[in-house]
């Protein structure tokens, strides 16, 4: 019998990756609530990247996150689960987003950008959990424009096996009948046959889930990385509470499969983060936040950002937020859009911010229905306080825990 797996190597920080990607990294941070200006109660020291601290300030002061940095020659997925980011460019393009979101930024030429984490809720924690991942570009589209785009949570295909222990929420890359949405024009990941795939796996114990073969067979390069939980098995092999990269052969279906060794809770989970790509196979020189193919095009990355700043940064901070009551949405050449059923503010669908609240009738099981998104009507949830600054409910919805903020137009109450 063929062997699945071609390499086991111990997690780095960050994760290290198989071409086409270049780097990798897994956030998750506890921060607290947050005061009036949306920071903790610490200040940074600039480079806080301590992995055995609760959450980590990053190189923001009393705000988390990356304030303004040039990028060029390379691609970002900011792909959130928990947790908001506040984005802001040179070229004058902004977000809110997260809970789920996925920020897919082509820097191409050149851009300058900041990933604030503001501590949105001031009356309970603002937990944070992300992924970062860079994916190359080709020498033919390194100098292309700068470029994003901003998939919605609600627009986001996800997997669920017939079971319900198994969910794989599909970044990029068709998995099954699981068409992913399109990135931006210039990425690798639109080349026919790249086969470029990100696919995150969470599983509860005794799910399982066989990754299928890739199309392209052994010229695809497979990554699994077992990053989170108290066990794991990948193509047969049991990793126990080891945290690995096994890099898997693609033309081979692979099992992946969470164990239960013990008597674990229901809400023990295991992730896994699968990279596959066919590889660009051109030279890679890298400089910090430049990735280009020859040593000379980094002196010149280097050269054009200081003689341009690559547009200049045209916001008042370099780590730059948005308004608390300001909702998730993308500003992008002057053109703001806004999740499925949102309109811009926090009380729209989407996640709540803040706000002046009041009780009401909290506990009545609810459906949503008259919604722009058709992915959102039909949901069910609990019905909690009423938001009196933008009239609008709170709805902690079944599928997912998450709560929005709805119109009382848009809520049926159910009865029990």
């Amino acid at each position: 019998m063929a062997k699945v797996i071609l390499a086991v190597e111990a997690l780095s920080f960050p994760f290290s990756t198989p071409d086409p990607f270049l780097f990798a990294v897994h956030h998750k941070d506890f921060y607290p609530a947050g005061d009036d200006l949306m920071q903790a109660p610490r200040k940074g020291n600039g480079a806080d990247f301590n992995p055995n601290s609760k959450y980590r300030m990053y190189h923001g002061g009393r705000v988390p996150g990356f304030p303004q940095h040039p990028h060029r020659g390379f691609e970002t997925l900011t792909a959130t689960v928990t947790g908001t980011i506040d984005h802001t460019d040179s070229l004058g393009n902004a977000g809110r987003y997260g809970g789920g979101d996925l920020q897919w930024m082509t820097a191409g030429k050149g851009i300058v950008h900041g990933e604030m984490f503001p501590l949105l809720h001031p009356d309970k924690p603002n937990t944070l959990h992300l992924f970062q991942i860079w994916l190359n570009l080709p020498a033919r589209n390194k100098m292309s424009d700068p470029f994003f785009v901003m998939h919605w949570a609600e627009n986001i295909p996800k997997i669920n096996t017939d079971d319900g222990l198994t969910e794989i929420t599909v970044w990029a890359g068709e998995l099954e009948n699981a068409k992913p949405l399109e990135g931006p024009p210039k990425s690798y990941a639109n080349v026919d046959n790249s086969e470029v795939a990100v696919w995150f796996l969470r599983m509860k114990p005794n799910g399982s889930y066989v990754l299928p073969p890739a199309k392209g067979g052994k010229d695809i390069n497979r990554a699994v990385y077992y990053f989170f939980g108290n066990s794991a098995s990948i193509g047969g092999r049991n990793l126990k509470d080891k945290h690995l990269r096994v890099d898997v052969d693609a033309s081979l279906p692979c099992e992946l499969s969470f164990p239960s060794l013990t008597s674990s809770k229901t809400e023990d989970e295991t992730y896994f983060l699968i990279l596959q790509g066919r590889p660009i196979g051109e030279p890679v020189v890298q400089h910090g936040p430049f990735v280009m193919n020859t040593q000379q095009e980094i002196m010149q990355a280097f050269q054009d950002y200081q003689s341009t700043q690559f547009g200049g940064w045209p916001w008042e901070k370099d780590s730059m937020t948005h308004p608390r009551e300001k909702g998730r949405f993308a500003l992008l050449n002057g053109t703001e859009t806004y999740p499925p059923g949102c309109d811009g503010s926090v009380g729209s669908v989407g996640d709540v911010g803040g706000g002046k609240t009041s009780t009401s009738s909290s506990g009545v099981k609810v459906v949503l229905e008259g919604l722009s998104s058709d992915g959102m009507n039909g949901k069910t949830g609990v019905k909690g306080n009423f938001n009196e600054e933008n009239g609008r409910y709170e709805v902690t919805l079944d599928d997912t825990g998450k709560t929005i903020l709805v119109k009382p137009e848009n809520i049926r109450n159910v009865e029990l």
